[in-house]
């Protein structure tokens, strides 16, 4: 499976987009012909003393100053220019947009003044009025390269890596032989299926751990998955980060390499212990692997550290019901989460299950009675909980009433090879022998499709770790 991770990998490197060029004024004599009452030499002092100021590192000096022009004399692009980009400057970014704003309007030729209000919409984000703003920016001047890698990163970020790459290359015939356009071509061209040219591109590079990993995700989308984990190793070689340290991972996770992705996370969770993402590796590695006793602990921590997350949850109950009751020390927070969350009909389902397992009590059956009501009330189309409600009364003796969740179970997952098999026992309980024998060979014909489908589920939850925890 090809990774979709190119421009989310882009926008991690380049976090932030640079407000575009240096502080750009008119000439304020220009700026004051439309005023005659103002004294021009006086206003141009005033103004340049606020300008040394903020050069001084006085920010709010050079605040108080223009205000007071701004106050006096409405209407002056370079003061709302210079006001609105010392509030950018304190990362002040909802205070700068109206200034921007007025000064992009009044001076509506000017490329940097619309870039400049882009990157503000940007910091807020704002990413439809940044790429407007961008688009005019470079619409006004095109040969303006900043502008127009800004715009390729927020094409990239907007999941537009055909527009993305129009843009880095005009960005790059403004500003030939640059690394870092270079590198922003080369992301775009991986993510539109350009990989010889990105590779070509690439090659030009000196070797770091974004020209690596790049390459890891060239060769894992030409199906070399053994060249792409030596790309992502040398990347964690070069650069050994919290997000070099995922993309191993994950590549291995991808490909069912479970064994060494255990170790991979292993180690990244010693590392960056504070990770989650770390941990959900990890968790799924020892889950893929079944080493469903190491994975509890994992899923347990995480479920109780984020006592919302349904993925978490699922997870838990998924390695809780494939271990001996020895080794369920740590499901209890599956318990707890389905009885704070009455909506989750699946975990409901595995709690109740869970407790089926064990050793059997009044108690017990009791709360699994109960998290199978639920999980019916939320979701009555969910097969599992007709399946597990069946075996709650064949436990108890009730072979007959046993017989209308079965076959809602079978009606609603026709592949329930189990479901087939306990359907088979009451009706064999019922004098029912022949409908018996025929449910018997149905669970004979989906026994080994059930275990396909556990692989496909397995593969279905792996898939959904990667591509959520980018």
């Amino acid at each position: 499976m090809a990774s979709a991770t190119t421009a989310k990998q882009s926008a991690s490197r380049k976090a932030q987009l640079l407000i575009a060029g240096p502080f750009l004024f008119w000439a304020v004599a220009a700026a004051t012909q439309s005023n005659p009452g103002i004294a021009s030499s006086s206003l141009e002092h005033d103004f340049q003393a606020a300008m040394a100021a903020r050069d001084g590192g006085d920010l709010e000096r050079a605040k108080e100053m223009l205000s007071a022009i701004r106050q006096k004399h409405p209407g002056i692009f370079p003061v709302d220019e210079s006001l609105g980009l010392i509030y950018v400057a304190e990362q002040k970014y909802a205070d700068a947009l109206p200034l921007l704003q007025t000064a992009a309007h009044e001076q509506a030729d000017s490329d940097v003044a619309h870039a400049n209000l882009g990157a503000d919409f940007y910091k807020l984000g704002r990413e439809s009025e940044a790429r407007r703003e961008f688009e005019e920016a470079a619409r006004l001047n095109p040969n303006n390269a900043a502008t127009q890698q800004g715009l390729g990163e927020l094409w990239l970020n907007a999941g537009e890596p055909k527009r993305a790459l129009e843009a880095f290359r005009a960005a790059l015939k403004a500003k030939r032989d640059d690394a870092d356009l270079e590198m922003d071509c080369a992301t775009a061209m991986v993510a539109v299926g350009q990989l010889d040219d990105a590779k070509a591109m690439l090659s030009k590079l000196p070797e770091a751990a974004q020209t690596q990993e790049l390459l890891g995700e060239i060769a894992e989308k030409q199906g070399d998955y053994q060249r792409a984990v030596v790309r992502f190793s040398r990347a964690i070689e070069l650069d050994p980060s919290e997000t070099n340290a995922w993309t191993l991972g994950v590549e291995l996770l991808r490909h069912w390499s479970f064994d060494p992705a255990i170790r991979e996370f292993a180690a990244a969770v010693a590392k960056f212990p504070s990770s989650t993402r770390m941990k959900l590796g990890l968790g799924a590695a020892y889950f893929g692997d079944a080493k469903y006793a190491e994975a509890i602990p994992v899923f347990a921590e995480l479920l109780q550290t984020d006592e919302n997350n349904s993925l978490y949850a699922e997870m838990l109950g998924m390695a809780c019901n494939a271990v001996t009751e020895s080794a369920k020390g740590q499901c209890s927070a599956l318990l707890t989460y389905a009885r704070n969350h009455r909506h989750d009909a699946r975990a409901a389902t595995y709690a109740a299950s869970m407790l089926l397992t064990e050793t059997a009590s009044g108690e017990r059956t009791a709360t699994a009675r109960e998290f199978l009501n639920t999980a019916l009330a939320a979701d009555p189309k969910l097969p599992d909980a007709h399946y597990q409600m069946g075996i709650l009364k064949q436990n108890e003796g009730d072979w007959a009433g046993s017989i209308g969740n079965l076959e809602a179970a079978i009606a609603l997952k026709p592949d329930l090879a189990q479901a087939h098999y306990r359907l088979a026992l009451a009706y064999w309980r019922t004098g029912r022998k022949q409908d018996g024998q025929a449910q018997m060979e149905l669970q004979k014909k989906y026994a080994k499709q059930e275990k396909e489908d556990m692989a496909s589920r397995l593969r279905q939850i792996t898939t959904f770790i990667v591509d959520v925890r980018q």
